[in-house]
Formats: C-alpha cells, sequence, structure tokens
C-alpha cells in the first residue's frame, strides 16, 4: 500500500519528512536531523572514545533516544541498535544481485532496506509494505536527502536505521 495508501474506512495519518546529511559523520562528529520545515529535531552523537563505531539519537533536550552500534569480529558487517524497548540487528544480505539490508529486530517481523544506497534512493519495508522512503529528490539543499516516515512508526527506530544503512553503505 505505501506510506499514502488508506487503511480500511480511516485515512492514514501524513508521513513524516526529515532532513540529514548526505555524508554522515565521523566518528566524534555531530549532527543534527531537522523536519521538513528546517527545525532541528533529532540530534546524532558520534562518540570518538569506543573501540567500535557508536552513534546516539538524542532529541532536541539532550535525552537519549537510541543507542546505535557497531557490532566487530562478526562474519559480515553488522550493526545493533538498542531503541526503547526495541533492539534490532542490520546487516547486509550476503547473496543476491541488488543491494539490500535485513533489519533483524528481536520481537516482530523483520524489516527490509532495498535500492539504491550510495544516492539515498530507497526504500524500507515491513510485510511487503513501504513504511519509510528515503530520497534526495525532495530537498534542494547540497549534501542533503530526505526520510519519509509513516506516521505510525517509531520515528527514532527508523531514523536508526537510517544512520545504520548510511555508515554501513559507505564502508
Amino acid at each position: 500500500m505505501g506510506l499514502f495508501g488508506r487503511h480500511h474506512d480511516d485515512e492514514a495519518p501524513a508521513a513524516v519528512r526529515y532532513q540529514m546529511r548526505e555524508k554522515l559523520l565521523a566518528i566524534g562528529d555531530d549532527f543534527w536531523i531537522e523536519n521538513e520545515s528546517g527545525d532541528k529535531v533529532f540530534k546524532v552523537n558520534g562518540k570518538a572514545v569506543r573501540l567500535r563505531q557508536t552513534f546516539i539519537l538524542e532529541d532536541t533536550d539532550g535525552n537519549e533516544l537510541a543507542k546505535i552500534q557497531e557490532r566487530k569480529l562478526s562474519v559480515r558487517d553488522k550493526m545493533h541498535i538498542e531503541c526503547g524497548q526495541t533492539t534490532a540487528t542490520v546487516h547486509k544480505r550476503l547473496v543476491g544481485i541488488r543491494d539490500r539490508y535485513i533489519i533483524d529486530p528481536d520481537s516482530g517481523e523483520d524489516i527490509y532496506a532495498k535500492g539504491n544506497f550510495v544516492d539515498h534512493e530507497y526504500e524500507i519495508e515491513r510485510d511487503g509494505n513501504t513504511i519509510a522512503t528515503i530520497s534526495k529528490k525532495w530537498f534542494r539543499v547540497r549534501d542533503t536527502y530526505g526520510v519519509e516516515i509513516g506516521a505510525r512508526e517509531d520515528q527514532a527506530f527508523i531514523l536508526s536505521v537510517t544512520v545504520c544503512v548510511d555508515e554501513m553503505a559507505r564502508g
């Protein structure tokens, strides 16, 4: 159905759109995620003192919403997300023609990211339905791309997934 489809008889709430920098950050760097109007709504804090890559997603008051950490010593690149009660592992699919990332939550259905990750043109899906779309087409600001997330989704969790995919796609 996608982000704008109808759910039974009631209208689906509008999707929420964010702006993110194309080149996320180096370890130790911080950056803001802005809403469609350019207001700062989340901060990604890159922790420089850790042996593993670690990013903290914070609200505007500095409260930790999610921790994103690289998993070392695994067969393939993995990152782990802790976002409130939700935890998940993000890893790149090893076999296949197209690039694809699998987001494996500790409970619930797997989520998939597929598309062109280098150019920031991809979708995040659960159970065949698009729950987020990532695109450079929405904003004219250089080195910026948009993340559009269904209003019923956990915004902090999906933004954390986007940070993981971006970091892993750069590697």
